[in-house]
């Protein structure tokens, strides 16, 4: 077992990938000398070539658009879009391509490729480099939305996306990158895409959550445990399609709910989870699902005061779940 952080395990998982199957290969803005903007990308050049760690230019509609073509020609791309705030461009070529390929060619076509892009605020990056794109990709049918949170399941997801069939996205919190770090095995394994996990067992009440909200919900269950409230938390790390048996399994264990997310809570993966809840396990509940969300703003201020208002935290969580387990 080594000790990597979400960073690491990021380039392990790619490294190794590329070592296993020749046609895998990385292409974004900076990914080669550089090795990205965060690193992820560090010295594969070096092990792999230009060949295959190839710089693009600043041109995101392009890098999607050429892994689309990439993957239908048998190749495997890994591209990878700087910052989640400048993926707009590359809608056309995955929602409106990608997603829709396998279904119109009546499964004859396959796009096996990987978006990859940091997402998420609490790095005083403002507007245009904090934002949450999540539910954007998961409402689409035809594409894999995962969410990674620990250095295990970041380089288990991303090595079952490199394999997968289906255009998979995969969000990586930027908070998460090098203040996290875990326990990885040597072996090669992998993260079955589509599988949540109970990461704290409790009675009292269940947290579903998902990416830099899942440190944030640990801390305030162990918080909590100290007044003598048991919290169960459950990590989603894939986004679509979403694990239903597990949610469901903890929301009828402990009969109260509350979803947590950094994206706004409207029209969110957060209001798919309450509503698989509220369909499914109504009669289980003793407590209207509760959210704990962003706020209903376009995006995230760049003030320390206002983003620390906008982010849910470990106090706003353990405040939350009082209200829920008093209910």
């Amino acid at each position: 077992m080594a000790v990597l952080t979400v960073i690491d395990a990021i380039r392990e998982a790619m490294r190794e990938e590329m070592q296993r199957d020749g046609s895998v290969f990385v292409m974004g803005e900076d990914v080669g000398r550089r090795g990205g903007v965060f690193l992820a990308t560090k010295d594969l050049i070096d092990e792999f070539g230009e060949e295959r760690v190839i710089d693009t230019p600043l041109a995101e509609a392009s890098i999607a658009g050429i892994a689309v073509g990439a993957a239908l020609s048998g190749l495997r791309p890994i591209a990878e879009v700087q910052f989640a705030d400048f993926i707009w461009p590359t809608v056309n070529q995955m929602i409106g391509e990608a997603a829709r390929i396998r279904y119109g060619s009546n499964g004859k076509l396959h796009v096996p490729m990987v978006l990859r892009s940091p997402y998420g605020g609490h790095v005083r990056g403002g507007l245009y480099h904090s934002q949450s794109v999540e539910a954007y990709f998961a409402h689409t049918p035809g594409l894999k939305v995962v969410a990674p949170a620990t250095p295990y399941d970041a380089k288990g997801l991303l090595k079952a996306a490199i394999r997968d069939e289906d255009p998979v996205i995969v969000l990586e919190h930027k908070r998460t990158y090098r203040s996290v770090r875990g326990q990885t095995p040597d072996e090669d394994y992998v993260v079955p895409i589509g599988s949540a996990e109970v990461k704290r067992e409790g009675t009292d009440a269940s947290i579903i959550t998902y990416g830099l909200t899942l440190h944030y919900s640990l801390q305030a269950a162990a918080d909590l445990q100290g007044e003598g409230i048991s919290v169960e938390v459950v990590d989603l790390r894939t986004l679509r399609p979403l694990d239903a048996e597990t949610v469901l399994a903890s929301v009828r264990k402990t009969s109260k709910a509350l979803v947590v997310h950094e994206d706004n809570a409207a029209v969110s993966v957060g209001s798919e989870v309450s509503a698989l809840i509220a369909e499914h396990a109504f009669e289980d509940l003793d407590a209207p699902v509760m959210r704990c969300a962003g706020p209903e703003i376009p995006a995230m201020p760049f003030a320390p005061t206002l983003e620390a208002a906008y982010m849910p935290t470990a106090e706003k969580i353990a405040a939350k779940l009082r209200e829920l387990v008093a209910y």
